[in-house]
C-alpha cells in the first residue's frame, strides 16, 4: 500500500478563494471522488468542494455499504462492474484501509416469475463481465445454512437465487480516503458552506453564491444528494427526479460470521453483516416522495418481520440504531451524469439506492469529462438527454427499491 504519513502534511478545511477552475457542490462520496480523480488522473487541483453540512454527512453516511454489479441491463452491468473492480484496488491506491470485504450476494426468488428474473439476471451479468451464477434451493442452503427456505410458512418459499460476487466497505473510510487524497494534492474542501445561488453570464454558469460569498468557476458540478432539483432549478435545468426517503437499521452483534449478503426482491429487503458483527438491514424506498430523514416504527416492524421469517436467528437480536437517507430517483431508475444543456453546469444525480457502489467509477468518468471534454464510453448512456431521445435505461427490477 502507498504510505502517506500523517506528519507529511497537515490537512485543514479551506477558506474559499475568489475563483477556481472547478467548483463541486456536494461533499459526499461522488463529489469527493470527482475532486480526487481530477487531481490524481488529470493534475487539475484548482478545485473547490463545497458542502452545506459536514463531509460525508449526507447519503454517503446513511447508506448500507453494499457494492455490487448484478444489474439487469448491459449498460448498468458494465458500469457497476468497473466500479466494483475499482473498489478492489482503492485501498492500495489511496493508502487508506476501507474495510473492503468481498462477499457473495444471494438474490432470492419466491415465484416462477422470480426464478425467470434471476436466471435472466445471471445470464446478462455473465455476458457483460459480472460474476453471477444461478443457484437451486439445495445450493442456496449450502451457501447460507441460516436461510429458512420455507420462510416459516409465512411467505412463499425460496425457489432459487442468483449468486453474485459483490463486496462491502466502510462508508466513512471511503469518503475520508477520497477527501484526504484530493486535499493532499491541493484541492480545497469547505464544509458548512451552503450554496444559495448560481452566478449566470448570459446562458452560462460562471460561479456560485455561497454563505461565504460569491466564488467564480470555470465549471460548476452538482453532486448534491436530496436537494438536487433545487440546485438545478437555479441553473434553469428541470430534472426528472423525485426524492424518496430510504430507511435502514442495524442490530447488536451476531456471534457467528454471516458470509453472504442476502436479498429478496419479492419481499423487498436485504441483510448483511458489518465488520463489527452487527446485522445491517435495508428495504425498499418509502413510496411517498419527501425530503424527510425521519425514521418510522412501521418500517422497523415490517422489515424485522420479513427478516426473521427468512433468517430465524435474527429474532434473538436487538435493534441498536435506525436512520434514513434521501434517494434521488429517475424515471427509469438509472443515474443521470454529465452535461445539462446549460454551459458550465454539469450534474451527477439519480443514484437512487445504489450511489455508494458507484463512487469510484462515477468520480472517474465525471472527472474525465471535465478534464477532456470527452464523455467516457461507460458513462455516455446515462446522459440527461436520453429522455428526450427516447433512449431510457429501464432497470427497475435490479434496483432493489420496489
Amino acid at each position: 500500500m502507498n504510505e502517506h504519513p500523517e506528519a507529511e502534511i497537515t490537512l485543514r478545511w479551506s477558506e474559499p478563494e475568489a475563483s477556481y477552475d472547478v467548483i463541486i457542490v456536494g461533499g459526499g462520496g461522488h463529489g469527493l471522488s470527482i475532486a480526487y480523480h481530477l487531481a490524481t488522473r488529470h493534475d487539475i487541483t484548482s478545485v473547490l468542494v463545497v458542502e452545506a453540512g459536514y463531509i460525508g454527512g449526507g447519503n454517503s453516511g446513511r447508506n448500507t455499504t453494499v457494492i455490487r454489479a448484478n444489474y439487469g441491463i448491459p449498460e448498468a452491468v458494465r458500469f457497476y462492474q468497473h466500479s466494483l473492480e475499482r473498489y478492489r484496488r482503492l485501498e492500495e491506491e489511496t493508502g487508506r484501509a476501507m474495510m473492503h470485504d468481498r462477499k457473495g450476494l444471494l438474490w432470492m426468488a419466491h415465484s416462477e416469475a422470480g426464478v425467470r428474473r434471476e436466471r435472466a439476471r445471471a445470464a446478462v451479468n455473465q455476458a457483460f463481465g459480472a460474476e453471477t451464477t444461478y443457484l437451486e434451493p439445495d445450493e442456496i442452503a449450502a451457501a447460507c445454512p441460516e436461510i429458512d427456505l420455507a420462510c416459516g410458512g409465512g411467505f412463499p418459499e425460496v425457489m432459487g437465487a442468483s449468486f453474485h460476487q459483490g463486496a462491502t466497505a466502510r462508508h466513512d473510510r471511503v469518503v475520508w480516503a477520497l477527501a484526504e487524497g484530493a486535499m493532499r494534492r491541493g484541492v480545497h474542501v469547505a464544509p458548512r458552506t451552503a450554496v444559495v445561488g448560481l452566478v449566470h453570464d448570459g446562458r452560462r454558469i460562471v460561479g456560485v453564491e455561497t454563505s461565504a460569498g460569491r466564488i467564480a468557476a470555470g465549471i460548476v458540478v452538482s453532486a448534491v444528494g436530496g436537494n438536487v432539483t433545487m440546485l438545478a432549478d437555479m441553473a434553469g435545468v428541470r430534472l426528472p427526479i423525485k426524492t424518496h426517503p430510504l430507511q435502514a437499521f442495524v442490530t447488536n452483534r451476531y456471534q457467528h460470521r454471516f458470509d453472504p449478503i442476502v436479498a429478496s426482491g419479492d419481499l423487498g429487503f436485504y441483510v448483511s453483516q458489518t465488520a463489527r458483527g452487527q446485522m445491517l438491514l435495508g428495504a425498499e424506498i418509502d413510496r411517498q416522495p419527501s425530503y424527510s430523514r425521519g425514521s418510522t416504527h412501521d418500517l422497523l416492524a415490517s422489515l424485522s418481520h420479513r427478516a426473521i421469517t427468512v433468517l430465524p436467528f435474527m429474532r434473538d437480536l436487538r435493534v441498536l440504531r435506525q436512520w434514513t437517507g434521501s434517494c434521488d430517483m429517475s424515471p427509469d431508475y438509472s443515474p443521470i451524469m454529465g452535461d445539462t444543456g446549460v454551459d458550465g453546469f454539469l450534474i451527477t444525480t439519480g443514484w437512487g439506492t445504489w450511489g455508494f457502489k458507484a463512487i469510484p467509477a462515477g468520480g472517474e468518468f465525471m472527472a474525465q469529462r471535465i478534464a477532456t471534454g470527452v464523455v467516457p464510453e461507460l458513462m455516455a448512456p446515462f446522459s440527461l438527454d436520453r429522455f428526450e431521445r427516447d433512449r431510457t435505461l429501464a432497470d427497475r427490477g435490479s434496483s432493489g427499491t420496489h
